[in-house]
């Protein structure tokens, strides 16, 4: 443990002590040397001459020295005593104006000593002139506001998470206790226990899977960058939901030019892959997709945009939160809803961007900058 030294207060106090005593004592030397200067100036009696002091002849010269030596004396002792008071007045004063300037200093370090997640409201608030400290605390209050938020978000994904978690754990756990209770279970029951054990069991391992993508992607960086084709990684990612699209008669069309872009492949189709997903299951049937690729010298897009439920433009941001559906909580039978979770984490990764718009009559449109790939 480190050991602590004198406080600011105090090293302010002796700061400012130092430098009055510093200015005083010049100040006294100046005003003895210039006592000196004068008396040295005056005009000198011849020698031999005597002057009557008090009824007592005394010789004129000696007279002048001792009224010289006199005078600087009454410099020093005078000027000495002026000293300590001004040296005690400063140490007073900047003691006392310190404790008053760093009092909010205090507060800060108050408030950061009691924070906890359960204190987090607190706010320093303060008033008076704005100037440094006020700053400072003004950054301390930004800076509470944003770890509130950071908690609240982290308290709402804990409780989604464990709420999908769940869901596929109760149904599995109710088909077991309701098969192995019934005496009379055939075969084909078993087999349809079975099979609703099998589909539960894949959306766990789907949440699970996709959890533990978006926490490798989220604030992290990337283990791999290399160039990669975007045009190929929406091909093979529409590859994997085609099926899904004809069974709901979802028609897709592919407008694409050259798009080079630099990042790691498995993301990439990952990010392909979950707006394609969201754009054909929250479809609605007979809709249609519209698949949008442009590479440029900065950055390269990728925009799909679909048919679908009336979106509200003020709802449209919370659809990146995770397990948000549709701008509904966790209604949807399909996904795990953290699609577009895992596309803002991806995308931040890769050093992009991705903004979503409502379009006019239902449906989604989401557009993705990524840094092009050098020619």
């Amino acid at each position: 443990m480190r050991r602590r030294g004198p406080g600011l207060r105090v090293r302010l106090t002796l700061l400012a002590t130092g430098l009055v005593a510093f200015v005083s004592g010049l100040l006294l030397l100046l005003g003895w040397m210039l006592v000196g200067r004068v008396v040295a100036s005056t005009p000198r009696f011849p020698d031999g001459l005597t002057v009557r002091v008090d009824g007592v002849d005394v010789d004129a010269g000696v007279l002048a020295d001792a009224l010289g030596q006199q005078a600087r004396d009454d410099v020093v002792r005078t000027g000495s005593i002026a000293f300590l008071c001004v040296v005690a007045a400063a140490a007073l004063l900047a003691w006392t104006i310190t404790g008053r300037v760093l009092r909010p200093v205090h507060d800060v370090t108050d408030a950061a000593r009691k924070l906890s997640a359960e204190s987090l409201g607190e706010r320093l608030r303060l008033a008076g002139p704005r100037d440094e400290v006020a700053e400072l605390a003004d950054t301390f209050d930004e800076m509470l506001d944003r770890l509130q938020a950071a908690f609240d978000s982290q308290r709402r994904f804990v409780a989604n998470a464990s709420h999908e978690l769940r869901t596929p754990l109760s149904v599995i756990r109710t088909e077991l206790e309701v098969t192995l209770t019934d005496p009379d279970a055939d075969e084909a029951e078993l087999r349809r226990m079975a099979s609703v054990v099998r589909a539960a069991t894949e959306r766990a391992e789907q949440l699970v899977s996709a959890l533990l993508l978006l926490a490798r992607t989220d604030g992290l960086g990337l283990a791999v960058r290399e160039p990669v084709d975007l045009n190929a990684v929406v091909e093979s990612a529409w590859k994997a939901v085609r099926a899904e699209a004809e069974q709901r008669q979802v028609r897709a069309s592919f407008v694409t030019a050259p798009a080079p872009a630099v990042g790691d492949p498995a993301l990439l189709e990952r990010i392909a892959g979950n707006l394609l997903e969201n754009a054909v299951r929250h479809n609605v049937p007979g809709g249609w997709i519209e698949v949008r690729t442009e590479g440029g010298p900065d950055w390269t897009s990728l925009r799909v945009s679909s048919s679908g439920q009336l979106i509200a433009p003020d709802r449209v941001d919370e659809l990146f939160e995770p397990f948000r559906r549709g701008g509904a909580d966790r209604t949807a039978r399909t996904g795990t809803g953290l699609g577009l979770s895992i596309v803002r984490a991806a995308v931040a990764a890769h050093e992009g961007r991705v903004h979503a718009s409502a379009i006019p009559g239902g449906g989604l449109s989401v557009a993705v900058l990524l840094p092009s790939a050098p020619h």
